[in-house]
């Protein structure tokens, strides 16, 4: 059995399992960003306890840990370069602190190359390669999985997605360029959202579902009220859906990858709202001689995939090592 960890700018999961695409235990919890690193780390320390009991389990029937950390690291130095999100991080050495932590080795990645990982081992990946998936949440983030191993470019990370340039269409900074993350990422459809309910007052779908408060506008908020025909909701997210379609023309183009696979929260926006009309659009704009290469699809295994991916991560690395 191994520990898996996922750490991100809004959710802390910790798992159990024999990195086969199962779960002997889970647990979850949110994250207080005002803590900062220390609150997270402190969440880790209360949560291990807590899971191997719900688990029935020892920590000595661990072999090793795996993490999927929410930002880059770096693989030689087996610490965080960066979080976007919370504070306290920043060149952090996060695997030797689990590790002398639990007395565990311990793997440390990025949680959208786990989450890949799992996709290509266990879910809408499975049996096909390169695979490139791609995390769209509060942010953007990608993976390239080939034939069951992250690329990782010279050990920094590869494949950021998220901060490709794409023309910030139907923006405030229209027909400029931006990374995608501010284009197409749940944080942004959210805060373009919140900037339309704050100066429009006409009554529309929108306004009626954020009760008429900028401040409670979600990004699902502004998908749902597209459903309900909001022109202004439809057009925040026809410019998200086209600035992602642009940095997976990109994708393909450089890539070439046999399957592209959509996870994180926005991708459940649904086929009508974003799959469907990215498809079309990457079909008519990518590079012809790879047209009937790949294939757009949504991600399989939902909220666990990074867990899925940092126990998967951990049995690869460590079970030579621990036998």
């Amino acid at each position: 059995m191994y520990l898996g960890i996922e750490i991100g700018g809004t959710k802390l999961q910790l798992g159990i399992g024999p990195g086969d695409g199962t779960l002997r235990g889970l647990w979850r919890g949110a994250v207080e960003v005002a803590a900062g690193a220390d609150g997270i780390r402190r969440q880790i320390t209360a949560a291990v306890p807590e899971l191997l009991q719900k688990a029935e389990l020892t920590i000595g029937d661990l072999r090793g840990v795996g993490i999927g950390f929410g930002g880059p690291v770096d693989d030689a130095t087996r610490t965080v370069i960066k979080s976007h999100q919370i504070q306290g991080w920043d060149g952090f050495p996060l695997a030797d602190w689990i590790s002398d932590m639990l007395g565990l080795p311990t793997v440390l990645g990025n949680d959208a190359d786990c989450a890949g990982l799992a996709e290509a081992l266990f879910g809408a990946g499975k049996g096909l390669s390169p695979i490139f998936y791609i995390t769209i949440g509060s942010g953007i983030g990608g993976g390239l999985i080939i034939d069951g191993e992250i690329y990782r470019g010279c050990g920094r990370g590869a494949a950021e997605i998220g901060h490709l340039q794409v023309f910030a269409e139907g923006t405030e900074r229209d027909h400029y360029m931006m990374p995608l993350e501010e284009a197409a990422s749940g944080w942004s459809i959210a805060e373009r959202g919140r900037g339309w309910v704050e100066v429009e007052f006409r009554d529309s779908p929108l306004h009626r579902l954020a009760g008429r408060d900028p401040a409670q506008v979600t990004g699902q908020m502004v998908a749902e009220a597209a459903r309900q025909g909001d022109r202004e909701a439809l057009g925040i997210i026809y410019a998200a859906r086209n600035a992602l379609a642009q940095a997976i023309c990109q994708t393909i183009t450089l890539l070439c990858p046999r399957r592209i696979i959509i996870g994180g929260g926005v991708s459940l926006i649904g086929e009508e709202l974003l799959f469907r009309p990215v498809r079309e659009f990457v079909a008519r704009d990518s590079f012809r001689p790879f047209a009937d290469c790949y294939d757009i699809v949504p991600a399989a295994l939902g909220e666990e995939v990074v867990i899925h991916g940092a126990l998967a991560l951990a049995r690869k690395k460590l079970q030579g090592a621990s036998s």
